[in-house]
């Protein structure tokens, strides 16, 4: 990401921001409709959780700010037993799995914009945590990690006819079953995604 590209980062939650914000010397400058943090050509936007926040949010950051590129950055749930806390993947393909097509009934899939030489892993994004062992095998049959924001993203950059990259960091896995245990790793792991990106995607 070159930094003189206006680029959006849209993130469910401040929780998960916060070193990003901090990182790159952030300001505040909307508290409403969403919180807006921006510094040099960098726009992070807060969401909320979920697919409607998401994709609402990223269509105001896109006509407010006339961004070029969106970054949907944040933690996603392992549903194999093979990926770790903290591991940190390139969505390269977005499942919706509780929204199949209306004609054929088949899985919605949708393909977001790809960097070269990162790890790739499927995304499921769903209206409902998936934290349940039975919920989490049956996501296991389609998809490798599961969020509540990233289909949305990628929906709404196509509309607008933006490129859209998604960098999931896993915040849980099949050994953690309640959902204090998701923001308990969230605050571990969250600097982990923050060094990636500033080390890996920043030019």
């Amino acid at each position: 990401m070159q930094r003189n590209t206006k680029t959006g980062i849209l993130m469910a939650t401040l929780l998960e921001a916060q070193p990003f914000v901090q990182g790159f010397g952030m300001s505040l400058v909307e508290k409403k409709p969403f919180k807006i943090y921006t510094g040099e050509n960098l726009y992070l936007i807060i969401s909320g959780i979920g697919k409607s926040n998401a994709a609402m949010a990223a269509a105001y950051l896109v006509c407010k700010y006339e961004i070029e590129a969106i970054y949907n950055l944040g933690a996603a749930g392992a549903v194999r037993t093979d990926m770790k806390l903290g591991d940190i993947f390139h969505i390269d393909k977005v499942l919706e799995l509780d929204r199949p097509r209306l004609m054929t009934k088949g899985i919605r899939e949708l393909k977001p914009n790809i960097l070269k030489d990162f790890t790739a892993a499927v995304l499921a994004t769903r209206d409902t945590p998936v934290i349940d062992a039975s919920d989490r095998q049956e996501t296991a049959r389609h998809a490798d990690l599961v969020d509540m924001e990233g289909a949305a993203v990628v929906q709404a950059s196509r509309l607008f006819g933006i490129k859209c990259y998604l960098f999931k960091i896993v915040s849980d896995t099949p050994e953690h079953g309640k959902d204090i245990d998701i923001i308990f790793n969230i605050r571990r792991v969250r600097k982990l995604l923050f060094d990636f990106f500033r080390e890996h995607i920043i030019i």
